[in-house]
């Protein structure tokens, strides 16, 4: 009698994302080993990523460099611009990069932190004299030449905050301890009127620390040091504001981490991603580990980082980026909810060619790239495919200490017409991967399957593919997966079942 073959049911594989901390033999099979330029789609899927759709035709002014900030302005008016930055350069324009450096004024590094405010548009950076555009002025312009402006070297600053009427700068090349706000509603007026600065010196909870980034939350001032975090209340009258809270032993690495997603502000700290929320009633600010699942890897690429990191948040997309330009790796971390142990679900972009972002008030998300300028759109690379990833964590279908023959991988693919797919497996976590490919067919059906008169009605359907792949080999513990090829077709991973017999005890 032939013995019945035991499956492992793979239902939405990579539900909670990839999971790099635990053991893999102990893992959850919702977790995946792999899950590259991959997203969590709104069926809880794991789906390809978009990509890329350039809007640059000419990027001369650009050169060799690539995009390293991009900005959406628009004032109350509703004149628009977007400005960006690359190759010590200031450029305006999305179609054909136009540089709009002020003449004479040198630019030694692109990280430029720039920030809407009362109709004008700031931009700060450390060792460099503030520039400001408005409709009224017509070019970007140093702040020294704006009327009424009063601003010295300790502005220069590499944080800007626009926050309760004020511009609020700090860490400048001599001193990261000092915060100076500008005149209500004059944003180049450090002197005069209501304007201010503060020392945090003394707050700091661990005794020395470093400003790094500003934000606000409600009415709170939230100041982030490398090591740790002070909090100020009443801001909106910072002559009279007060310390409120303060947190040791957690700060932010990198201004450009820090996001605001209305009900938690996102950073990334030495120890990962991080987020803290106020309790009004108790006072306080519990802080959770959001990159709980992917911690050591997340800390190395941290630790070996050579650059600024980039972020944005897209309530439209339910993610928050975070990437890392100097290793070409994105991560991206599902918004949508939290797993049992408090982390966000995450995938991992690889060979990304995203370097950094902003989010237009519609939902666009603008990218900076060797290409210039770009959306978040469609399913290439600048018309470049891009890999898509999924590989398991290790199945013991119960016992790993029991032969598994596998016998049969039967994943449903949705959409992909076109695509060449790899369905790949191997064995006690060897690098021998065996791989059956497979062409989903160029088609798309009608709705419900069926079309009357030839002629689909309302939409195209859903292209499914179930596939059934024949395996060879055996081993104590398997791992599946798949890989194609992305460009210009969406492609997600419903199902993956795995047919396997139970051998004897090896």
């Amino acid at each position: 009698m032939a013995q019945p073959l035991t499956p492992i049911n793979l239902v939405s594989p990579a539900f909670k994302g990839i999971n790099t901390e635990d053991s893999p033999l102990a893992q959850d099979t919702a977790f995946a080993e792999i899950a590259d330029n991959a997203v969590i789609d709104k069926r809880g899927q794991l789906a390809a990523r978009k990509g890329v759709s350039v809007l640059t035709t000419d990027a001369t002014a650009l050169g060799s460099d690539y995009i390293s900030q991009v900005f959406y302005f628009e004032d109350s008016a509703g004149n628009t611009e977007v400005f960006s930055a690359g190759n010590n350069k200031i450029f305006s324009g999305t179609t054909t990069l136009v540089d709009v450096t002020p003449a004479a004024y040198t630019i030694t590094a692109n990280n430029w932190k720039i920030v809407n405010f009362n109709d004008s548009c700031y931009f700060f950076q450390r060792g460099h004299e503030p520039l400001v555009y408005s409709n009224t002025l017509g070019a970007v312009t140093p702040m020294s030449s704006v009327p009424s402006a009063s601003v010295t070297s300790a502005q220069y600053g590499n944080e800007v905050l626009a926050a309760y009427g004020r511009l609020w700068v700090t860490d400048n090349s001599t001193n990261a301890t000092v915060i100076y706000w500008s005149d209500l509603l004059i944003g180049s007026d450090f002197s005069g009127g209501s304007s201010g600065s503060i020392d945090i010196t003394k707050v700091w909870p661990e005794g020395a620390d470093k400003i790094k980034a500003l934000a606000t939350f409600n009415d709170f001032l939230v100041i982030f040091g490398e090591q740790s975090i002070v909090v100020y209340s009443g801001a909106s009258s910072p002559a009279t504001m007060a310390l409120a809270d303060t947190v040791a032993g957690v700060g932010c690495v990198c201004r450009n981490s820090v996001q605001n997603i209305g009900t938690d502000i996102l950073f990334m700290s030495q120890s990962g991603l991080r987020g803290f929320t106020r309790t009004i009633q108790e006072k306080s600010m519990p802080l959770t580990d959001l990159s709980r699942n992917i911690k050591q890897e997340l800390i190395q690429q941290l630790l070996t980082r050579t650059g600024p990191t980039h972020s944005v948040y897209s309530p439209e997309n339910y993610f928050y980026l975070i990437t890392f330009s100097d290793t070409n790796i994105t991560y991206c971390f599902d918004l949508r909810g939290q797993l049992e142990n408090g982390a966000y679900r995450v995938t991992r972009w690889i060979s990304c060619p995203f370097v950094c972002y902003d989010r237009k008030d519609d939902g666009t998300v603008y990218i900076g790239s060797e290409y210039g300028i770009g959306t978040y759109f469609g399913y290439s690379d600048n018309n470049l495919a891009f890999p898509f990833r999924y590989a398991s964590p290790s199945l013991t279908f119960g016992d790993s200490s029991r032969l598994k023959i596998l016998k049969k991988l039967r994943p449903v693919l949705i959409n992909g017409a076109g695509y060449r797919v790899g369905i790949k497996w191997s064995y006690d976590f060897g690098e021998a991967v065996r791989t059956a490919f497979i062409d989903i067919d160029a088609q798309y059906p009608a709705y419900f399957n069926e079309g009357e008169f030839n002629v689909s009605e309302f939409t195209k359907g859903t292209a499914l593919s179930k596939i059934n792949v024949n395996t060879t080999g055996d081993g104590s513990v398997v791992t599946v997966g798949l890989e194609a090829q992305i460009n210009g077709q969406p492609l997600s991973i419903q199902e993956f079942n795995v047919l396997a017999l139970i051998g004897k005890t090896v």
